[in-house]
């Protein structure tokens, strides 16, 4: 019964990524020819014009250069996304600032499809001397329809581009259906301060601060599914890797697992997607092996079983299956498994080095990295293994893709300047975007998940 369960889901995804690959474009980079068998472009660009009105400001407690400010935050997160060019507003027919936003029946949508607008944006700010609001309408122009209204609002002394991100990402859920990710956050690893550190920024590159600051070892940063907590890697006790969980606003980061014999060494950590249970990768000298484990408890379910290297755990967006690396065929390649460490399979053939898999949180792609001569290049597999896409390809390496919690966007690193940096691209794999900057290396990106 239990096979035939995992045969049937196994079926379903194998349907569902070749109707994709059917329906995408099947062009290819000259320097990918004659790796796969199957190669798709999983999508290209496409993006809407929008018409970003200076919000109305009622209030006179309200910093007057609050609303250009807003509206050019916002217009940046959009921009962001991917989804929308925004519009000069010298172009604009209609006014430059919302007018009567309270007593609106309608919209003179031609002024603004005259103007090439397929989304129109106008909105309201207040404020008092706790609380800033802000307050929005979105239409769509084409068949003048309101898509959404929308009120947010946070104390004065944050930045009201916090603000502007949210509602950026509400306004391209209203237009194509997801959820943008301005208002996500990304951390990473970095030796900027001389050693290697967890810091977080906004996923645009914004409000980069430190994690830790223990001068130790620290690395494979990943997300905790509510996004309060942040597990990673650290050799700061006895100088010996073990799991850290550091969370917002609860004190000083702690051991993950703590009771174990103390030559187990824990390499690394990641949630499943409800956050009950951990996937641990550990050693007691022998070749590593994957673990699974709840927090608290101090009995393990060991996943794998065998004489190779077994490493990079990452659950699927069900919690039912595993991807990881092993080499026990002589060179890393990715493997699946069953939850409970049951029916593995060999999932890539292709390249002799494949390592750092990624599962998309639509399930549909597994991102990786695969060695081509001395770098390595980022590529998509879909579960079955059947599609297989070569997503970034540089003469400098790419390593360690993180996905957006929308599967729009891929974050990596890359040392094509020289320095580490972290940098996003989205599934066209097009104009990848450096979001870090400065001195040091920056590595391992781990994209969080929607704020709640």
């Amino acid at each position: 019964m239990r096979l035939a369960m995992s045969e049937a889901r196994r079926a379903g995804r194998l349907a569902a990524a070749l109707l994709l690959a059917a329906t995408c474009l099947s062009s290819l980079p000259a320097a990918a020819q004659g790796r796969p068998a199957v190669v798709v472009t999983p999508g290209e660009r496409q993006t809407f014009k929008a018409a970003l009105q200076r919000f109305a400001d009622p209030s006179t407690s309200t910093d007057p250069a609050r609303t250009a400010k807003f509206r050019e935050a916002l217009a940046q997160a959009l921009l962001f996304s991917g989804v929308f060019e925004i519009i000069d507003p010298k172009a604009f027919l209609g006014p430059d600032q919302t007018e009567n936003f309270e007593n609106r029946d309608g919209l003179a949508c031609v002024d603004w499809t005259t103007v090439g607008a397929d989304a129109f944006v106008e909105g309201r700010i207040t404020a008092d001397a706790r609380n800033y609001t802000a307050e929005f309408r979105i239409w769509d122009t084409a068949r003048c329809k309101r898509l959404l209204r929308k009120r947010y609002r946070q104390g004065v002394d944050l930045d009201p581009g916090i603000l502007a991100k949210r509602a950026a990402d509400d306004i391209v859920a209203a237009f194509i259906g997801v959820r943008g990710v301005s208002s996500t956050e990304m951390v990473f690893v970095s030796d900027r301060t001389g050693s290697k550190e967890i810091f977080l920024m906004d996923a645009d590159g914004g409000r980069q601060r430190a994690v830790t600051a223990n001068g130790s070892i620290n690395n494979f940063p990943s997300w905790s599914p509510s996004g309060d907590s942040i597990i990673y890697t650290s050799y700061r006790h006895r100088n010996q890797p073990n799991l850290f969980v550091t969370t917002r606003g609860r004190g000083q980061p702690q051991r993950l697992l703590v009771g174990f014999d103390r030559n187990l060494s824990q390499y690394r950590g990641v949630f499943d997607p409800v956050g009950k249970q951990v996937a641990v990768v550990m050693s007691d000298g022998s070749p590593s092996e994957i673990y699974r484990v709840t927090p608290g408890s101090r009995k393990l379910h060991q996943l794998t079983r065998n004489q190779a290297i077994d490493v990079s755990p990452t659950w699927s967006p069900n919690g039912e299956e595993i991807v990881y690396v092993s080499d026990r065929a002589g060179s890393p390649q990715l493997y699946l498994m069953d939850a409970d460490g049951k029916y593995s399979r060999r999932l890539t053939f292709n390249g002799s080095y494949n390592t750092a898999p990624a599962w998309s949180p639509d399930g549909k792609w597994i991102a990786y990295e695969t060695r081509v001569g001395g770098q390595f290049d980022i590529w998509l597999i879909d579960p079955e293994g059947r599609v297989n896409v070569p997503l970034i390809t540089h003469p400098r390496s790419d390593e360690a893709p993180s996905w957006a919690p929308n599967s729009r966007k891929i974050a990596f690193s890359s040392t094509r300047r020289g320095l580490a940096d972290i940098y996003i691209t989205d599934l066209a794999g097009t104009d990848p975007v450096r979001v870090t900057s400065g001195a040091g290396n920056n590595t391992s990106p781990g994209w969080g998940p929607f704020p709640r």
